[in-house]
């Protein structure tokens, strides 16, 4: 049967709008972004435990003390494990995007309810969001929205949007029949009957549509953290990335916190909206624990609480820039950096922050899967990266986006690529080994990511060279699951081999062998450099010259690895200044400032 390019027929279809339709993609971008800026900024405006505070009488209006009580502790407990930004930056992005899924969802779920045939026509598009993987929503988000929160937003309420049309529709369609014939009897108007009638009944089904939304959309906030939403699904991707089980465990806690406050909040609201619920909820007030202010006191309890923080100043710093402590070059001038939370990419990328800053930039850093990350400097929404593997492990990346973007040169290399083996496996010690004991690997080598060329170049070149290719399966996975396995079988004294590369962390936490290559199927190896968007030196042409001479050696990278992961989590600031501070002379070699620039940062 022929090939049907099904793919490439979508590939076609997405370009046409983005070429045709790109005005329009960024509207929506901006109201996007706009209505998620202002509700980050209302969550994280006040001190932690002061919204933790009206989060809790919001709870114990709803569902009773016991309840406040408990969402107090629960974001107390957040604060503690110091993620408080990223909740409500994520408390965010999940309630714009039920705004934005319920404001399309219920008009449709109506709409189905009254017609046979767009129900019929809906159900199939409905069944498609449903189980389409939720990854393969970010792509076209990506392409029409770029990076950030826009394409977070956008595949979070399309992959939520299902149980809002899907409850609306069940729920006014239950109503019994015979109502709606007694209000059309006494000549109640279709408009009045959907109002008065239909949705007051319908309304608990409805409810439990929402909060469906609003569970799918949190579940949504990981998958949305790859392209750059941050919140905990950014902190849960960087966790992924390092294999960090304790900081992984620690932001799944707080989504864990937001999803059950969010839910036991969303119910109750249904039940307080419907006269049904109400007169339930209205026996459960006899026990203390069960007590529910009314709306008055408990509007004047968050009253109180926002006018005593006022008063006492827990808003934050007033807004202002902070002053450089060298050469004042930048003049605020805001640059962006992206990058892949690889050691050598997080040590580079805050090191790079830190230097700009003294300069006087105003540096964002954002971390990506390699994807998102290529395709934002192409198109122009970050500025620069120090993390490409060039020209064999990035190959297709800069195939596919070269001519959008600078090469700024290679601050460091050779690299190398090689399959690995843990220290305790006797005789293997070189790729030519490995024929001969198969059954001990039981014929399988942990790859990473299948788009890597390390992984093309594993594949079609070092197996071939061997006579590898009948003897071992390489398995196709990603980075985080084959440090994974790379763990789990050195824990056990396993014999493991795995796709590794040089510098890496796992060298000094294990003890592994490099096995030799005599024939040279590896190659010489990548040179890691700084890519940038398309006239980033042009527009920079000071800071495109100090990147462009920027070189490290084997001992400042890996000891500045070392200082970073020493840290610990949100540390990496603290890192690389105890680790300039320890190396000095660096910072005016790397960021040199001429003399003139100097004086007049001293006169100013």
């Amino acid at each position: 049967m022929p090939r049907i390019h099904l793919g490439d027929w979508v590939d076609s279809g997405v370009d046409w709008l983005v070429a045709h339709l790109s005005w329009l993609f960024d509207a929506v971008k901006a109201v996007m972004e706009g209505m998620y800026d202002g509700l980050d900024s209302v969550l994280a405006a006040p001190e932690p435990l002061l919204m933790a505070g009206i989060l809790a009488v919001v709870a114990w209006w709803l569902r009773g003390l016991l309840a406040g009580v408990l969402a107090f502790a629960g974001f107390a407990l957040v604060d503690s494990l110091d993620l408080w930004d990223q909740a409500m930056s994520t408390l965010a992005l999940v309630l714009v995007a039920t705004v934005l899924a319920l404001v399309i969802s219920i008009p449709l779920g109506i709409w189905a309810a009254r017609s046979q045939t767009v129900s019929a026509t809906v159900r199939p598009v409905l069944d498609l969001l449903q189980t389409m993987p939720s990854m393969v929503l970010l792509i076209p988000a990506m392409l029409f929205f770029g990076l950030g929160t826009a394409p977070g937003v956008v595949a979070t309420l399309i992959f939520a949007l299902a149980p809002g049309v899907r409850m609306t529709e069940l729920g006014i369609r239950q109503v019994d029949a015979e109502l709606v014939e007694a209000a059309e009897a006494f000549g109640t108007t279709p408009r009045n009957i959907l109002w008065r009638v239909q949705l007051p009944l319908a309304l608990p089904t409805v409810m439990a549509g929402v909060n469906q939304v609003i569970m799918l959309g949190l579940s949504m906030v990981v998958i949305a953290g790859m392209v750059g939403t941050g919140g905990l699904g950014g902190a849960v991707n960087q966790a992924i990335g390092q294999v960090d089980i304790g900081y992984g465990f620690e932001a799944g806690v707080g989504i864990v916190v937001l999803a059950i406050y969010l839910d036991r909040v969303t119910g109750a609201l249904g039940t307080q909206l419907s006269p049904l619920g109400r007169r339930a909820a209205a026996k459960s007030r006899t026990r203390a624990w069960s007590y529910r202010p009314r709306p008055a006191v408990a509007l004047a309890g968050a009253v109180f609480l926002a006018l005593v923080a006022a008063g006492l100043g827990v808003f934050g710093p007033s807004a202002g820039t902070s002053e450089a402590s060298g050469a004042d070059i930048g003049k605020g001038k805001e640059i962006r950096i992206g990058y892949i939370p690889w050691d050598e990419g997080i040590a580079s990328t805050f090191l790079w922050k830190e230097i700009l800053e003294e300069r006087g930039f105003k540096v964002t850093t954002s971390q990506y899967a390699a994807g998102p990350l290529y395709t934002g400097l192409a198109t122009g929404q970050l500025d620069f990266e120090t993390d490409s593997w060039l020209p064999t492990t990035h190959a297709e990346y800069w195939a596919k986006y070269g001519e959008r973007l600078e090469d700024l040169g290679k601050w460091y290399g050779p690299t190398s690529l090689e399959l690995t083996v843990p220290s305790y496996v006797k005789d293997v010690n070189s790729l030519e080994d490995l024929e001969n004991h198969a059954s001990e690997f039981h014929g399988k080598i942990i790859g990473i990511e299948p788009s890597a060329g390390m992984m093309g170049l594993l594949k079609d070149k070092v197996l071939k060279e061997y006579g590898l290719e009948g003897t071992y399966e390489v398995v196709d996975g990603s980075t985080p699951a084959m440090l994974a396995e790379l763990k789990r079988a050195y824990g056990r004294k396993q014999p493991v081999v795995v796709t590794l590369w040089s510098p890496h962390w796992a060298y000094s936490d294990y003890g592994l062998k490099k096995l030799k290559d005599p024939k040279g199927a590896w190659g010489k190896g990548d040179g890691v450099h700084t890519l940038a968007r398309k006239g980033f030196a042009a527009d920079n042409p000071r800071v495109g010259q100090w990147l462009k001479d920027f070189s490290m050696t084997e001992e400042q990278l890996t000891s500045l690895e070392a200082r970073i992961q020493s840290a610990g989590k949100g540390g990496e600031q603290d890192a690389v200044r105890a680790w300039l501070r320890r190396h000095p002379g660096l910072l005016d070699q790397w960021a040199p400032v001429a003399k003139d620039d100097a004086r007049s940062q001293a006169a100013g």
